[in-house]
């Protein structure tokens, strides 16, 4: 039977990432610079992606990587969502980076994977971050609007209709569009003249590495959603005990008591969905579907339900420009329609399992 529970090896990944985030990447130096309109850390990322190499857990050690699974990529992804840090990790390291492991290993792509797992170059698969593993492509798309992360790239990935290419961001014209979530822009790219650019692959392998790059950012999504509705519920409950309210804390009310007991049983159901998912990425296992279908249905909803709880259990001051609860229920609700919505993962679940959707 899988074990779904923290490895040693995790559990120590885990520290090192937190350790790094409450150093340069607390909640108000995220809300400072989401403010200015600048959230991302360039000294954050080179400290994680490079000189921690968490940018190559999914690279085998001959291209340069870690040589890990998804399991350790979505440790790192549970604290990136508990701290709302604006890093192209999910982007980036994981789903370009799967893009390009289910292809064949030709020069330029290795070259690349190289590059992507020594943190030397960001890479980002130009498609909406609203695209679903199994849903619509923007394939020969002259402007593909919603791409997350493309500020900060330096390779796009292209889906066109005779194959997968490579092109420098510097080639492209990459415009910022408003988003609800500052901690993880959007940006229009008009794609323009591309023929510098390298092609990866043909048409056939090309749609199928982009799908499973989607799959795998799915269902690491939900460890993300995990990490955030986590800190959710521990901020809800370290405010609860501290506010007092008729010479009480408040957190010893009992219909607060119910809502935030409530709130944690959700939170462990989707600690178990969320590393499931993990596992059947990294054993690639014949389910990993549907983990991911169910995974992303459920956690989804709980990341909601927890960023909704800490605005309104912590009264006046969650409600606050000041206070990074807005941070939380923004990324919460940007990643609820991020790679398929909770609706259209429940319709996929259903195909999967052969029961009439609702």
């Amino acid at each position: 039977m899988t074990d779904l529970l923290y490895s040693e090896a995790e559990d120590d990944l885990r520290a090192a990432v937190r350790s790094l985030l409450t150093d340069r990447s607390d909640t108000t130096s995220v809300l400072v610079r989401a403010e200015d309109g600048a959230p991302y850390d360039a000294e954050l990322w080179k400290a994680l992606a490079s000189d921690m190499g968490a940018a190559g857990l999914l690279v085998p050690e001959k291209l340069g990587g870690q040589g890990a699974s998804h399991r350790e990529a979505a440790v790192v992804l549970e604290e990136l969502g508990r701290a709302v840090a604006p890093a192209p990790y999910l982007t980036s390291s994981v789903i370009a980076t799967e893009t390009l492991l289910a292809l064949d290993t030709a020069p330029e792509v290795a070259e690349l994977l190289t590059a992507l797992a020594t943190g030397r170059k960001a890479a980002v698969l130009a498609v909406p971050l609203s695209a679903s593993p199994n849903g619509p492509l923007p394939v020969d798309a002259s402007t593909i609007t919603g791409v997350a992360d493309a500020a900060v790239a330096d390779v796009l990935l292209v889906l066109k209709s005779d194959g997968l290419y490579a092109v420098e961001t510097a080639s492209v014209t990459v415009e910022a569009q408003t988003p609800l979530d500052l901690t993880r822009p959007l940006s229009a790219v008009t794609l323009g003249d591309t023929a510098a650019a390298t092609r990866l692959a043909d048409a056939g392998a090309a749609e199928r590495a982009v799908r499973r790059g989607l799959l795998a950012g799915a269902g690491l999504l939900a460890s993300e959603q995990l990490g955030l509705a986590e800190w959710c519920l521990e901020e809800t409950v370290r405010h609860t005990r501290g506010r007092h309210q008729f010479n009480r804390p408040i957190g010893s009310f009992q219909a607060l008591k119910h809502r935030m007991a409530q709130l944690w049983l959700e939170v462990v159901s989707a600690r178990a969905a969320a590393r499931n998912a993990a596992d059947a990425l990294a054993t690639d296992s014949p389910e990993a579907a549907l983990a991911v279908a169910v995974a992303q249905a459920y956690t989804s909803r709980v990341a909601v339900h927890a960023a909704e709880e800490c605005v309104q259990l912590h009264a006046g001051i969650g409600m606050t420009w000041e206070h990074p609860a807005h941070l939380y229920l923004k990324r919460a609700k940007s990643d609820e329609i991020a790679l398929g919505t909770p609706g259209h993962h429940k319709d996929a679940l259903a195909e999967l399992v052969d029961l009439q959707a609702p």
